[in-house]
């Protein structure tokens, strides 16, 4: 077999300080690039490339690490290389850091303002590609007891039905709700839609004693208030 059409086919063939779980043992994993550390969670590579290679090819496919956050199980599996098992262990790794990134060490968030909402999911939403429509259930105390995407639409639109909204915070005893969505243009001005939308919930939650107390669109580093803009 000519080995120059094989080169770093498998992991164990590459030098043991090469190899990335043997580099994030010894080095830590702050020393690992992004494909090194895409590997680590990848496990193995292809017949014809080994994990590190598959690793930088996922990457390039999704055009950078930002990109990569927002990919469905659907988008990877497309990837050559990326099957299902694959693609579940990608969206579980990047699924803990966005828990992580937005959980509080002992201590429940408390909403004092729309900045609040926004800085929570800000990280996780920015990056997405279709709208989702995420709620987040509060207390009395304005404490955010749990948080659920009850709605992923299309590019342009996210469609949701305050019967599934005050549904979910009525199992959670929620005092009251603020509706999050995301516009993948970056651009979070609200459209006309988001406008009836959020009106429908107001007058919903009125009947229901589940107050909406605000409507937050993310955009590109930047959010809009419906609340804040007089709009609710």
């Amino acid at each position: 077999m000519d080995s120059s059409n094989h080169t770093g086919i498998i992991l164990r063939e590459l030098p043991a300080e090469e190899r990335p779980r043997e580099r994030m043992l010894r080095c830590g994993s702050q020393a690992l690039s992004n494909a090194e550390l895409l590997a680590v969670l990848l496990r193995t590579g292809t017949i014809a490339e080994n994990a590190v290679h598959l690793a930088g090819r996922v990457l390039a496919t999704a055009g950078s690490l930002r990109q990569l956050v927002g990919m469905s199980i659907e988008q990877l599996t497309k990837i050559k290389g990326i099957g299902p098992a694959k693609a579940l262990q990608l969206r579980a790794g990047i699924e803990l850091g966005q828990r992580l990134a937005r959980s509080s060490p002992g201590e429940k968030t408390i909403i004092r303002s729309p900045g609040d909402a926004a800085d929570l999911l800000m990280e996780e939403l920015r990056y997405l590609t279709t709208e989702h429509f995420v709620c987040l259930f509060l207390d009395t105390k304005n404490q955010v007891i749990a948080q659920e995407t009850l709605s992923v639409g299309s590019l342009n639109a996210s469609i949701v039905h305050p019967r599934e909204v005050f549904k979910a915070a009525i199992v959670r005893s929620s005092a009251s709700i603020i509706c999050v969505h995301n516009h993948p243009s970056g651009d979070p001005a609200p459209s006309s839609d988001d406008v009836e939308i959020t009106l429908r919930l107001v007058e919903a939650g009125k009947l229901i004693g589940v107050a909406v107390l605000d409507h937050i669109i993310i955009g590109d580093r930047k959010y809009a208030s419906l609340k804040e803009q007089g709009l609710i």
